[in-house]
């Protein structure tokens, strides 16, 4: 109950943007997993930003935008437990503080690198927490996220050339990410993924036509594939996500 109450506040709080689903529980795991303020994170077709909330104000610019937009980063706010509420009085705030500011951009088609500055409490700097760093024209420093080669938009897909599915799932970097479903017995531990790319997993399984079942595994959890909507109920009564292969 705990985590859907965070869920729905944080729902309300963020929305949805681009082609990033904002509104999923990966997402919503991926804020919940920071520790803190961290370097730019990769997620789905987007790159996660972040900042202190002990700032007044951060605010984020891009070069592919020509620096003409300013955008304002959001406070991660969570639930305070309801122990410490009622021990407060009826009158408490209900949500605290997580520490962290944080911004998502979808990355456009064809950049090969994010370049951009950071507006933190009316001053314009580079990011405190990318040590990557490029100098621009007029010799102003900017800060840069590489932007890794992505063979689809999609990144679970059919591959009929090989026969194989070719499945990916977005998460913070040097994680251990699994999958399993119904072509393995629902087996979570026999197909580990690789991290082919910063913050993205992926995992090449051949299989015979048919219809399959499936979900990753992730910090013990189980997780739908944020690149493919097709979902269906399995016998269990938990939710899948389904691929077919002609």
């Amino acid at each position: 109950m705990k985590r859907i109450i965070t869920a729905l506040l944080l729902i309300v709080c963020i929305g949805t943007i681009g082609a990033a689903d904002l509104e999923s529980y990966e997402f919503i795991d991926l804020l919940l997993s920071l520790p803190g303020p961290v370097a730019p994170l990769y997620y789905q077709d987007a790159v996660l930003f972040t900042a202190s909330s002990s700032f007044r104000r951060v605010g984020i610019s891009f070069a592919h935008e020509g620096f003409s937009t300013v955008h304002w980063m959001q406070k991660l706010m969570l639930p305070r437990d309801p122990a410490d509420i009622a021990a407060d009085g009826k009158n408490a705030a209900t949500t605290r503080d997580s520490g962290i500011l944080f911004h998502v951009e979808v990355i456009p088609d064809g950049l090969q690198s994010m370049d951009y500055r950071m507006v933190i409490d009316g001053l314009w700097t580079v990011d405190p927490l990318n040590p990557d760093s490029v100098t621009g024209s007029g010799g102003i420093l900017l800060s840069r996220v590489p932007v890794p080669s992505r063979p689809r938009r999609y990144e679970t897909y059919y591959d009929a050339a090989t026969g194989q599915v070719n499945f990916g799932f977005p998460a913070p970097t040097g994680e251990l990410i699994t999958i399993g479903g119904s072509f393995n017995n629902w087996d979570p531990f026999m197909y580990e993924m690789r991290e082919t790319s910063p913050g993205f997993y992926s995992i090449a399984i051949a299989l015979p036509p048919g219809t399959y079942q499936y979900a990753f595994f992730f910090r013990g959890e189980r997780y739908l594939d944020p690149y493919n909507h097709e979902r269906v109920y399995t016998r269990d009564g938990k939710t899948a996500s389904q691929t077919r292969v002609r």
